[in-house]
């Protein structure tokens, strides 16, 4: 009797944490020191299964809610008929996802390529390989991605940029805008490291999967997303560059983020 209350227990417990298809949760993170909000997407996690992640970074100014509500509905289907768990953290309105050199408390490809995935890991019946694991954004989630998954190219196998604000020295007056001179400090000193550029080189022979997009008439992005293709072909560097009709809106990198995830479904096959 006491091995079936057991069970029952056993199986009630892991009911609880993992029967939920969105989970909300506060990460904290140790270089940071403060919690992140996130938003855990799964499809109904089975016993004895482990799943396939991916990693995505939401534009400036947008949140995790705005994301599952107007910029990507419908992650709970997407997680069940890919079998896959999504993960969406907060990139604190204008962080560009990066490991500011100004500012302690925005230290966010760290808490993205290391800390998260490490919590993941831990928390959730994950495949904890790279093949098995990819990261995804747009417009500034879309450097995002280019710069964290490189960056740790040993942790994720699939890498994908939508209408992504991919060449800061083109920015001009949008430098401040966008408020990327507070993470990164002026433009006129900026470290070439944050350039995605620097970062063509560790892209080769990587062992990645590389997905860019963009629409035609996104007047903001589509030079420099063009200009980037263009380097990587360049050097040789195999990845699918996606042009198609849209602005530097909702309906635009709605679509392309769909379908963007589908690609992703395939690459994990690969």
């Amino acid at each position: 009797m006491k091995k079936i209350i057991c069970v029952f227990l056993c199986l009630l417990c892991f009911s609880s944490l993992y029967a939920q298809k969105i989970i909300r949760k506060e990460i904290f993170s140790p270089k940071m020191n403060k919690k992140i909000k996130t938003i855990i997407i799964t499809p109904d996690l089975k016993p004895n299964v482990a799943y396939k992640t991916v990693y995505i970074l939401h534009g400036f100014s947008g949140t995790p809610e705005r994301l599952v509500k107007e910029d990507l509905p419908g992650l709970d289907k997407k997680a069940k008929d890919y079998n896959t768990i999504y993960i969406l953290p907060d990139g604190n309105f204008s962080s560009w996802y990066v490991d500011s050199p100004v500012e302690k408390k925005s230290q966010y490809q760290t808490f993205i390529g290391k800390e998260l995935v490490d919590y993941i890991d831990k928390n959730f019946p994950t495949q904890k390989d790279k093949k098995s694991r990819a990261i995804l954004g747009w417009s500034m989630g879309g450097y995002g991605a280019i710069n964290i998954g490189v960056t740790y190219k040993d942790t994720f196998g699939i890498v994908g940029s939508s209408c992504g604000a991919l060449d800061f020295k083109s920015f001009g007056n949008n430098f401040e805008k966008y408020q990327v001179d507070k993470v990164l400090g002026p433009i006129q000193s900026l470290n070439a490291k944050y350039l995605t550029d620097s970062k063509i080189d560790s892209m080769v022979n990587s062992g990645q999967h590389y997905i860019l997009d963009c629409g035609t008439e996104d007047v903001q992005m589509i030079g420099m997303n063009r200009k980037f293709h263009q380097e990587l072909t360049k050097r040789k560097i195999q990845h699918l560059y996606i042009e198609s009709l849209g602005e530097h809106n909702t309906a635009y990198w709605s679509r392309s983020l769909s379908d963007q995830l589908a690609l992703f479904n395939l690459y994990f096959k690969i």
